[in-house]
């Protein structure tokens, strides 16, 4: 009898320490098995109608959500490291955050943000970093391309990312290296038979009418994201609308020899008084991009800083920057730094280099969107180049540089607060 009131009272104090513990505490700080499959949890939850709680700057940027045996299920197969806490050890937690002197808040995600990546649709997931890590963090995505952009499908789409895109129509200027490979070759014909079928003479006009359109639907409470030459190409085809800029051997006649005077700078969402390069067989588009050879570091001392805001006052930069470092490993790409004197006054710097003048990570608004430029191509393979071997994921779960792309994803998802006074 002794032996089974025991029994029955260790049931009962388990029951009760299980119904106390009601709380998910997924820490986004050194103690994370997985910091990158950690956003794919969070994705998955607001996908089940549960609401995430982003805590800003506790602890790396930790989630938390109310348990449930599905949901501490998901984590355990994900491999994600987790704290099942109750009620009142969270209310401690969340007093600790709403303290006044304390630079942390909470922001309530609600949303399961609609993703799209602008790609063409021959490419592998492994050709871009955001494919990678979405494809890794098992956060779905659709991909759609110009022939979807002007058909008006963006307005389904919360979120839009742009693949490593030439806006120029110059096909990222591979000419002089790559114009004999048929995957250049193969590439051409492709982007002039799709500017042909929607009723472009020229593939840099039709990229020009993607610019705008994309434009319009950040304007319209859209995010946008983007890195290496979709950012500087990006401006670049804003700021040269109606202007030639493309020489012959891309589109078949001369450009502009007055190109560089008829740009407008009051069109684009991020630089101003860049000057283009004209020369068609240089790997490079405009001043806007630091060049290998004016970068005195290499890979083992290339390093950015991400700054710290305030997570009560300034919320959608702490958003962006949530991270367990605050150092990230530079990486290279055909845009590997904006160069700080070209970007304007009223951009957000995220992440930056101060000693070298570069920004790496930056952020605006456009009418009710926004939009995010992030420099470099792979944060985890320093130097990629054409035909190297995917990165593989699951040996940098814990990717600093990777992370600032996920922030952006579940940018969307969070609730807006009140502007405060």
């Amino acid at each position: 009898m002794p032996t089974r009131f025991i029994l029955a009272l260790f049931a009962l104090l388990f029951y009760t320490s299980v119904s106390l513990a009601s709380v998910v505490l997924v820490p986004m700080d050194d103690a994370q098995k997985d910091h990158l499959k950690s956003y794919g949890a969070a994705y998955w939850v607001l996908s089940k109608d549960v609401p995430v709680d982003w805590l800003l700057n506790y602890r790396g940027g930790s989630f938390a959500f109310q348990h449930a045996p599905q949901l501490e299920n998901e984590l355990v197969v994900r491999g994600i490291s987790y704290n099942v806490i109750s009620d009142a050890q969270y209310n401690s937690i969340l007093n600790q955050i709403s303290d006044p002197e304390a630079n942390m808040d909470v922001m309530k995600l609600e949303k399961v943000p609609k993703v799209a990546v602008y790609s063409p649709k021959t490419k592998m997931p492994w050709d871009d970093a955001v494919t990678l890590v979405l494809t890794y963090a098992e956060i779905p995505y659709d991909i759609i391309y110009d022939e979807e952009i002007m058909r008006g499908d963006l307005p389904k789409y919360d979120w839009l990312h742009l693949h490593h895109e030439d806006f120029t129509g110059q096909y990222g200027k591979f000419y002089a290296s790559y114009r004999h490979y048929p995957w250049y070759q193969e590439q051409q014909l492709e982007a002039e038979t799709s500017a042909k079928k929607l009723g472009f003479k020229k593939v840099s006009q039709l990229k020009l009418a993607v610019v705008n359109k994309i434009k319009d639907f950040t304007a319209g409470g859209g995010f946008l994201f983007a890195m290496c030459s979709a950012t500087d190409t990006y401006d670049i085809a804003l700021a040269g609308e109606g202007v030639d800029m493309v020489e012959a051997m891309y589109d078949g006649d001369g450009a502009d020899p007055q190109m560089q005077e008829k740009l407008d700078y009051t069109k684009t969402f991020a630089f101003r008084d860049f000057k283009l390069v004209r020369n068609p067989l240089e790997y490079e588009y405009s001043n806007i991009d630091v060049q290998p050879q004016e970068r005195p570091v290499n890979e083992e001392n290339d390093y950015f800083q991400l700054f710290t805001y305030s997570a009560k006052w300034d919320p959608i930069p702490t958003m962006l920057t949530q991270n367990h470092a605050k150092t990230i490993k530079g990486f290279m790409g055909q845009t590997t730094a904006f160069r700080k004197g070209l970007v304007k006054p009223e951009v957000v710097v995220m992440g930056e280099n101060k000693e070298l003048g570069e920004i790496r990570y930056m952020h605006g608004t456009y009418a009710k969107g926004t939009w995010t430029f992030y420099s470099g191509h792979d944060p985890e393979d320093y130097q990629h180049l054409v035909g190297e071997e995917p990165t593989d994921l699951a040996l940098h779960p814990n990717s600093p540089g990777y992370r600032l792309i996920l922030n952006n994803i579940l940018f969307p998802a969070a609730k807006k607060k009140k502007q405060k006074t």
